[in-house]
């Protein structure tokens, strides 16, 4: 077990809206990123999401160079199920917190699967109690 998988996100200027601050549906799109960099890259291994619960917690604010981390971690292996727990902060303060499912998919029977040994090991990596 080595822990929470730490990714780095940068922001865009175009990411900010009206408001002035970065739009939610962009800071979901930097937890998928993260989330993808963690997916199992064996040809046949695939995710969905299945769940998402999102606490927006304090806005975030576009910064020139300014470089976020979206910390993620495992927190549940079900036979075909993975529960996960992400977090982005800015400023030292959490922004945002999630928690999600994500589910083992055959693409090609349209359907959960359950995870063989390999990916059960793959996602492990992560898990923290």
């Amino acid at each position: 077990m080595s822990g929470p998988y730490e990714h780095p996100v940068q922001l865009r200027w175009s990411d900010t809206d009206l408001f002035g601050h970065v739009n939610h549906a962009r800071v979901l799109g930097l937890l998928e990123d993260a989330r993808l960099a963690m997916a199992d890259p064996t040809p046949g291994a695939g995710i969905i999401l299945a769940r998402l619960e999102v606490d927006y917690l304090r806005q975030v604010h576009y910064r020139a160079g300014e470089h976020l981390t979206v910390v993620s971690s495992v927190t549940r292996l079900g036979r075909s199920s993975i529960g996960m727990r992400q977090e982005l902060a800015q400023d030292g303060q959490p922004a945002l917190r999630a928690e999600m499912v994500l589910v083992n998919f055959d693409y090609a029977a349209d359907a959960s699967a359950p995870m063989t040994e390999e990916q059960r090991a793959h996602w492990s990596r992560w898990l923290v109690e």
